[in-house]
């Protein structure tokens, strides 16, 4: 044991740095401060209801942008996607890794069907699924992908839809993903982007969707 160890009254306190040959004191390391940016408890959240529409590609990738954002702020944040039927994409792989709920409520594109009454009624199983989750708040952050697309075909009331969103708890952020976003739900949004279309690897070049670009 040194004499400076022997001389410290508190065993638990940090040891005196020495002072340098030269006199003047030893350098004290910086403290770090907390960041200008931390999440807020619900009730002093602004909690937005934010849609990307358009027919250009980057709806969903948006959307999974903010997901693995909240994520690492220590939010709780799901992902319920219409339509589709995938679920061994790679955001769901990744968000498995990250104990993240993404959850497939269709079977599929139906564009062109001659029967879409059972896609219609899983659609509306998933929404009243979903109103539930909204209504509780149980999710800090709660993503609906594609929505837009069985609120257009009529599967899903655009009322409805926008009545829920107004009664969800303080602080509790909704994103809707998917083209042809009504004009209701547009006016009823914090925040609307709409992705265009200026060059696409298919339509230019005929390359199809690749793994960990595209899905």
């Amino acid at each position: 044991m040194t004499h400076s160890e022997s001389d410290r009254t508190d065993p638990l306190a940090q040891p005196e740095q020495p002072s340098p040959a030269s006199g003047r004191k030893a350098p004290v390391p910086k403290q770090k401060k907390p960041g200008p940016y931390h999440v807020p408890p619900r009730a002093q959240r602004h909690g937005l209801v934010i849609v990307n529409t358009g027919n250009g590609k980057g709806k969903t990738t948006a959307a999974l942008g903010v997901l693995l954002r909240a994520t690492g702020r220590g939010m709780r944040a799901g992902m319920f996607q219409f339509v589709k039927s995938l679920t061994t994409g790679g955001e769901h792989r990744a968000a498995t890794r990250l104990g993240v709920e993404i959850v497939s409520l269709g079977d599929g594109c139906t564009l062109g069907q001659p029967d879409t009454a059972d896609d219609a009624a899983l659609a509306r199983a998933g929404w009243a699924k979903v109103c539930e989750l909204i209504v509780s708040g149980e999710y800090d952050v709660l993503i609906l992908d594609e929505l837009t697309l069985p609120i257009k075909w009529g599967w899903i009331d655009s009322a409805e839809v926008i009545a829920t969103l107004a009664s969800r708890p303080i602080g509790t952020h909704v994103v809707i993903t998917g083209r042809y976003a009504s004009q209701e739900l547009i006016d009823a949004a914090d925040l609307v982007t709409e992705m265009d279309v200026i060059k696409h690897p298919l339509r230019e070049q005929k390359v199809h969707a690749q793994a960990g670009v595209d899905v």
